[in-house]
């Protein structure tokens, strides 16, 4: 009488360590991963909630009076001039300016190299549209909202300012200007229709690697000497 043969007398073969190592390590990166989504999205309806009140359009009559409009920088066009967002910010500030609003534009944006100069551009811009170059102010150093409402306060000495800039980006830039002890009210700078999907899309990102900044105080890529926006400049 031979062996026995039993449907599972073949060795079963042993798990791969690394295998299995390997698809634990994807389960948590997908778990992570989803809850890092589910926290950006209630973040990102939290602060929507939370600065809803304090965005105004332009011509709102109800729009509380400040010392000065901090604009944000979007980008240039080919020739050089301010795309058409940032050309919308600048002469929704500007409209201000001659509403008796605000009294100094703060003009924040990018010149990180000689051949990249959002400032200059905006405040060409806002002398065309009639706004004196006295009363203009350049931070040259406003990479990305963070760093332009933190230079705002710790540079400008603003303590209050109307955010200037689209509505999709506004929850967020009055919620940081707010989280660094800014009283800070928004303005839509939306005055023609635009392509945003990218940006709405992109204020997620945005928004998470801003709490990640506040969470730890992140200071701006440079900072430097006080300028007293009250006292005229001297100009060359």
């Amino acid at each position: 009488m031979g062996p026995r043969r039993w449907a599972y007398h073949r060795p079963v073969q042993p798990r791969s360590t690394l295998g299995t190592f390997l698809r634990r390590v994807v389960v948590l990166a997908l778990a992570l991963g989803a809850l890092a989504a589910l926290f950006t999205v209630g973040f990102k309806l939290w602060v929507d909630a939370q600065t809803g009140s304090l965005i105004y359009e332009y011509d709102d009559p109800t729009l509380p009076e400040n010392r000065a409009a901090l604009v944000f920088g979007a980008g240039l066009n080919r020739a050089g001039g301010p795309s058409a967002i940032l050309y919308d910010r600048v002469a929704t500030a500007a409209d201000l300016y001659a509403a008796g609003k605000v009294s100094k534009l703060l003009m924040s944006g990018d010149n990180s190299s000689t051949n990249y100069n959002e400032v200059e551009a905006m405040r060409q811009t806002a002398i065309r549209l009639g706004v004196p170059d006295d009363d203009i102010y350049l931070d040259y150093a406003g990479f990305n909202s963070w760093d332009s409402c933190y230079r705002a306060r710790d540079i400008f000495g603003l303590d209050s300012a109307t955010l200037v800039t689209q509505r999709f980006h506004l929850p967020r830039a009055v919620y940081t200007c707010r989280h660094l002890e800014i009283d800070a009210v928004g303005v839509a700078a939306d005055r023609q229709p635009y392509r945003t999907g990218y940006n709405e899309l992109r204020e997620y990102l945005a928004l998470a690697g801003t709490a990640w900044r506040m969470l730890i105080n992140d200071e701006p890529r440079f900072l430097g000497e006080p300028v007293d926006i009250d006292v005229p400049q001297v100009k060359d």
